[in-house]
């Protein structure tokens, strides 16, 4: 499936959309963290927990249950939301 990454993680895709395979978004995770290792701890925290700065869009909807189930026709985006002062 088209996975859309953020900006801020675009450094260990070198890409803007990847392609991922898995039945739930948390297979779909681990095939991009095998691809790119080191890219899931940097969106799912060590209790498999969505990290608060992330979302999902599954298809343009928003996501938040990571064994939800995924066709290989759907399309994720990843966003990232940026904090600052």
């Amino acid at each position: 499936m088209r996975v859309l990454i953020p900006s801020p993680l675009r450094s260990y895709t070198q890409k803007e959309v990847v392609e991922a395979t898995g039945g739930t978004l948390a297979e779909v995770l681990a095939d991009l963290d095998r691809q790119f290792p080191g890219i899931r701890f940097r969106i799912v925290d060590e209790q498999d927990r969505m990290r608060p700065h992330i979302r999902f869009f599954v298809n343009g909807e928003q996501e938040f249950d990571l064994e939800r189930p995924l066709q290989p026709t759907d399309a994720l985006d990843i966003v990232q939301a940026l904090s600052g002062g």
